[in-house]
């Protein structure tokens, strides 16, 4: 028992530095202004891919990234550079916490996608969670006091891309390895970031570049951080953890973006919390299918990271293999 309780407080203490990590990255992100979103998604991805081939270079585990749904992995792309593109943009223009109260409705997403997509139910416990969370999104955007502009709508498309990533993910996360699952999204983000920069670029500082590289660099070790998490306890004890991240963003907010903490979002932040607490405990106590903690979303944001991707289970010839080597 003392050792199950061990591995679940170090689970959720490692989450925690992840997520730590993934709001540093999206600090990062935001500070550098005067550059489009598309042209910082582009580098930050480009350079993302130095230290992931490191990873996979010095991994034991053979692995084939040869897809076997080639379709919804095609899919994958699409939805993860929506999310990661839309956030990148959200970041730039809207105050940190907003943006984390919206993006957090990801998981009331991916129970409402789950009905016609996966045909599972929601019965009233979910219903009202729904419910909740979505008065905690009105709450933050507060439309009778704030115009909406293309900022709310990015952050709000970016946890509908992650949403329906999730979904694909669940599809096909037992029949693909977890490499496949990563570097074909990465590749479509290189790619459809630099069709969009085109339009946009301009020459960026040296600064400018190495902020790039690190914001790769967070993003490749927190997602490699909270695997580890989730391999030393279950997922519903790491997905409150998540909610850490408006924390962060109120911390870096004050201090280096001078962005004043409005109540509205401190409220609606706390209404959409306790819609997932909500989501987190009706799946834990009652139900065998877990929609939104089985998906193991890794950021609600773009999101939620650089390389938004879940924790897939892995085919089950990788899970043996990878038992006995971690």
């Amino acid at each position: 028992m003392a050792t199950n309780e061990n591995s679940a407080l170090k689970g959720v203490g490692t989450a925690l530095i992840a997520f730590a990590l993934f709001s540093t990255h999206d600090a990062l992100v935001k500070s550098l202004t005067g550059i489009h979103a598309f042209q910082i998604a582009f580098f930050a991805i480009l350079f993302s891919f130095l230290p992931f081939s490191a990873l996979l270079a010095v991994d034991p585990v053979e692995r084939s990234l040869r897809p076997n749904s080639p379709f919804l992995i095609g899919l994958r792309c699409i939805f993860n550079s929506g999310s990661i593109i839309c956030a990148f943009y959200a970041f730039s223009v809207l105050p940190m916490a907003q943006v984390y109260a919206m993006l957090f409705a990801t998981p009331i997403l991916i129970t409402l996608l789950s009905i016609p997509m996966l045909g599972e139910r929601v019965r009233i416990i979910r219903w009202i969670a729904i419910l909740l969370g979505l008065s905690g999104v009105m709450i933050v955007l507060n439309p009778t006091a704030t115009s909406f502009s293309i900022g709310h709508l990015s952050a709000l498309l970016a946890a509908v891309f992650a949403a329906c990533n999730s979904i694909n993910t669940r599809k096909i996360g037992n029949t693909e390895h977890s490499a496949t699952l990563l570097i074909y999204p990465m590749l479509g983000n290189v790619l459809v970031s630099a069709a969009l920069m085109i339009f946009v670029y301009k020459p960026m500082p040296g600064v400018a570049l190495l902020t790039c590289a690190l914001i790769g660099l967070l993003s490749v070790a927190g997602h490699r951080i909270l695997i580890s998490a989730f391999r030393n306890t279950e997922a519903q004890f790491i997905a409150p953890t998540q909610y850490s991240q408006i924390i962060w963003a109120s911390i870096f907010g004050t201090l280096f973006f001078n962005e004043p903490l409005r109540t509205t979002t401190v409220v609606g932040s706390m209404v959409i919390i306790l819609s997932g607490v909500l989501f987190i405990w009706r799946e834990l106590v009652t139900s065998t299918n877990m929609p939104v903690l089985k998906s193991r979303n890794v950021r609600a944001s773009g999101g939620p990271p650089l390389v938004s991707v879940e924790v897939d289970k892995g085919t089950p010839e990788e899970h043996s293999s990878e038992k006995s080597t971690d």
